[in-house]
């Protein structure tokens, strides 16, 4: 199976990209933009039909979008200007992993946990708590370790949580989603490669239709 990593730098001339990206349901906006680019009329979900993830990066340069595919995206299907689009395989990648290289990595990922249920009637707790702090590193610590990763260095830093209705019509209008975001950023040692390309493909965590769970790595050249 090929993976095909996309970036997309937006125009800051359109009023699309700009709507897409600004905003507390920026994640809801881009997963329905993100999937304008795949055929319409698969059966369940698209986002898992086509392996999709994706997430919104600020750079020096501006913001970016990453989206990553099991399906080359069709990007015509774009608004028009929308931005420059960029598709690569990422085969040459993923194959060149081996056990003991180090790579920088990163992940905005929905960092949880779902307490039991005798700690939720004693504390009142939500079925879902949001964990940030040193909760949220541990959380990423086993993450790592779960998707062949040994990390080395990890970097936290919080970001706007995702606010808004699930969709435009029907009952999705009324479904309000709020998912909690942290950015992780470091290096880490590949311990079993075939378990991270399988991380890869799959996304880290929950939050995947609304920009959580794309990691990406760029492994370290080693000296010589």
């Amino acid at each position: 199976m090929t993976l095909w990593l996309t970036r997309i730098v937006p125009s800051p001339s359109s009023d699309d990209a700009h709507r897409d990206l600004g905003g507390s349901d920026q994640g809801i906006r881009l997963h329905q933009r993100m999937l304008q680019m795949f055929p319409d009329g698969v059966e369940g979900s698209a986002r898992a039909a086509f392996g999709v993830l994706f997430r919104a990066d600020e750079t020096p340069g501006g913001p970016q979008i990453l989206l990553q595919s099991q399906m080359a995206p069709d990007p015509s299907r774009l608004p028009d200007a929308y931005g420059n689009v960029e598709t690569c395989s990422l085969d040459s990648l993923l194959s060149n992993l081996h056990k003991g290289i180090i790579a920088n990595y990163r992940c905005v990922a929905n960092p949880v946990r779902k307490p039991r249920a005798t700690s939720r009637e004693a504390y009142k707790l939500p079925p879902v708590v949001a964990l940030s702090g040193n909760a949220a590193v541990e959380w990423w610590e086993r993450q790592s370790t779960t998707a062949g990763l040994e990390p080395l260095h990890i970097n936290a830093h919080p970001l706007a949580t995702i606010r808004g209705h699930r969709g435009l019509n029907g009952r999705a209008a009324k479904q309000r989603i709020q998912i909690s975001r942290t950015q992780f950023d470091g290096t880490a040692r590949v311990l079993d490669a075939d378990l991270l390309r399988e991380k890869i493909a799959a996304g880290i965590g929950r939050g995947k239709a609304y920009g959580c769970g794309l990691l990406t790595l760029a492994p370290m050249r080693q000296r010589s």
